[in-house]
């Protein structure tokens, strides 16, 4: 062989590269998965449970640190990263830059959203970040569905109605940081005034699938949640589709205003529950699943003991109701991503065609319901379709709930007549205007439901009445605003809320929501450049979200331009 030929193959040990002592990436910590593996005890590490596990994780120790989260992928079988993209995705999950990075054990968030801002949440912001503390850490949070109480601050897992900086620094220094129940419901006193007799009659047959469909369709029940499908139709497709089938409860109200579904879990548990338990037999589901908002710590509390209850008197099997909880992400919402949260994923809206209908949860047909639709199927039944309908004003028919909030005497859950107008709702449910305050305008659908001036205020507030105007009523929240309130101002707390809360997944929402916020921070609004972002965002988001976030900035160009 020619010696000035470069070898080809080497003697063994012969320029050897030096063998690395471990596999590249984070590596695992014995003593971590130990750790991970004492706390979540004996179970199947499911990979629809990633994030029932995180909240564990988090909730024991005070956030997630990269050692516990290195375990949590070893344990379950899966890459770093599938833990990571799930972890980060949803705001209520604290991800620490390193393991050394110790996390406060308090975390106290400050609602933002449009009420809370309205009743000096900033201010109220602004005092708790005053005098900094390393074992409590103040953050922004979007809308808690309190508003009805605002300001609202959650220290821990409990919420403070109405809060001051002297309740809050109270509540950290006497460790006022569980969970506290309001009353509630429970099952032996709901028994005894009929509870579940309705869905009893319908398991034993003595109602028929055909009477009890017929009657849902006659009421004209529609879904609750903000689309206003009519009811019966969707039993239609998902019963169309082949089997097994499931059903899921969208207890993830987020939109700013909205706080009915929380008002209906803690106080009508029971109605709640059943008409869910009805829905889930009309379509025959194998399982039914409670997807409930992270926000509402009380609420799950509620759910898990009564569940149990129903599950002790027999009324159901075990298991067959399973709660899951969500973890800070509006996109939930949206019936798509949900599914996609419930299979332990990011909440990332899904392309349509195939519709949850035919394919949902796991890939099975899915009938998603809102709160309040499974709260009235339950009313309906007991009292018939004709009493539903009776309930309706102009032209409407139907009771809904409203969440209204704002510049009102006084806020809350208002079941009022489908079709009420907002003169009507101040009037009649609110007290009136809250003292020296003057309607200037009004959100009649939450956050993406559009701003209408005072003159509109004998719209009715329904499906189908106010698209003509650029808004819609969808789950009725309505917030209230007065003229010492700037609509621009307004609309600029909702517009970074959606820039927030975007998924990212499609680049018309993800930029759309960006630049839209900052150009709505200039003196003056360029109302072309924002019709023309408004166009693409409309004609090419994914979902709902990106679609819809337009509507408050369309609202004031349209009909407060003097304020911009």
């Amino acid at each position: 062989m020619n010696a000035d030929k470069p070898k080809r193959f080497h003697h063994p040990g012969e320029g050897r590269r030096r063998a690395v002592p471990h596999t590249k990436g984070r590596q695992v910590n014995p003593a971590a998965v130990e750790e991970i593996r004492e706390l979540l005890g004996d179970t199947s590490f499911a990979r629809d449970l990633l994030i029932e596990y995180l909240h564990q994780i988090q909730d024991h120790y005070h956030g997630l640190s990269p050692r516990h989260l290195a375990a949590l992928a070893e344990l379950m079988r899966l890459s770093l990263v599938e833990i990571y993209e799930v972890a980060t995705f949803y705001a209520h999950f604290d991800v620490a830059r390193d393991d050394d990075g110790a996390m406060p054990e308090i975390t106290v968030r400050v609602c933002n959203s449009l009420p809370c801002e309205l009743a000096g949440s900033a201010a109220l912001y602004a005092a708790l970040t005053d005098n900094p503390n390393d074992d409590v850490r103040v953050l922004r949070a979007p809308c808690m569905g309190r508003c009805d109480c605002a300001p609202v601050v959650e220290v821990g897992h409990n919420h403070i109605d109405r809060a001051t900086p002297d309740l809050v620094s109270e509540a950290i220094k006497n460790g006022a940081v569980a969970t506290v129940l309001p009353p509630y419901p429970i099952l032996e006193n709901t028994r005894q005034n009929g509870a579940y007799a309705i869905f009893k009659s319908c398991v034993n047959e003595d109602r028929s699938y055909d009477s009890v469909r017929t009657t849902i369709e006659k009421s004209d029940l529609r879904g609750m949640g903000g689309a206003g499908f009519p009811a019966a139709k969707k039993w239609d497709f998902v019963n169309a589709a082949d089997g097994p089938r499931t059903v899921v409860i969208n207890a993830d109200e987020g939109e700013p205003g909205t706080f009915k579904d929380r008002w209906f879990l803690e106080r009508a548990t029971h109605a709640v529950l059943e008409g869910a338990l009805i829905a889930a037999w009309a379509v025959d589901a194998e399982e039914l699943w409670i997807y409930l908002r992270d926000e509402y710590p009380a609420a799950r509390e509620i759910l898990r003991r009564e569940i149990a209850s129903i599950e002790a008197a027999g009324i159901i099997g075990p298991g067959y109701i399973k709660l899951r909880r969500g973890a800070g992400a509006y996109i939930c919402g949206e019936e798509s991503a949900l599914i996609e949260s419930i299979e332990g994923k990011r909440g990332l809206p899904r392309h349509r065609p195939p519709y949850v209908a035919q394919n949902g949860v796991f890939g099975r047909p899915t009938l998603v319901h809102n709160v309040e639709t499974v709260f009235w199927i339950r009313e309906i039944l007991e009292t018939g379709a004709d009493w539903y309908r009776e309930q309706g004003l102009n032209g409407h028919t139907g009771s809904r709930a409203f969440s209204v909030s704002g510049r009102v005497h006084a806020p809350g859950v208002k079941i009022a007549p489908n079709g009420s107008t907002l003169t009507e709702l101040i009037e009649g449910y609110c007290g009136g205007m809250a003292e020296g305050h003057t309607l200037k305008g009004y959100l009649p659908g939450g956050a993406s439901g559009g701003i209408l001036p005072a003159s509109m205020a004998d719209v009715p507030l329904a499906f189908g009445s106010l698209e003509e105007h650029g808004c819609f009523v969808g789950s009725g929240a309505v917030v209230v605003l007065s003229e010492k309130d700037s609509v621009r101002d307004a609309a600029l707390n909702l517009m970074r809320f959606f820039e927030d809360e975007s998924c990212g997944q499609c680049t018309p929402c993800r930029v759309g929501t960006e630049k839209a916020a900052k150009l709505m921070q200039a003196e003056t609004w360029d109302s072309d450049l924002l019709g023309e972002l408004s166009s693409a965002m409309r004609d090419a988001s994914i979902c709902g979200l990106g679609q819809a976030a337009p509507n408050p900035m369309e609202s004031v160009l349209r009909y407060f331009p003097d304020d911009v």
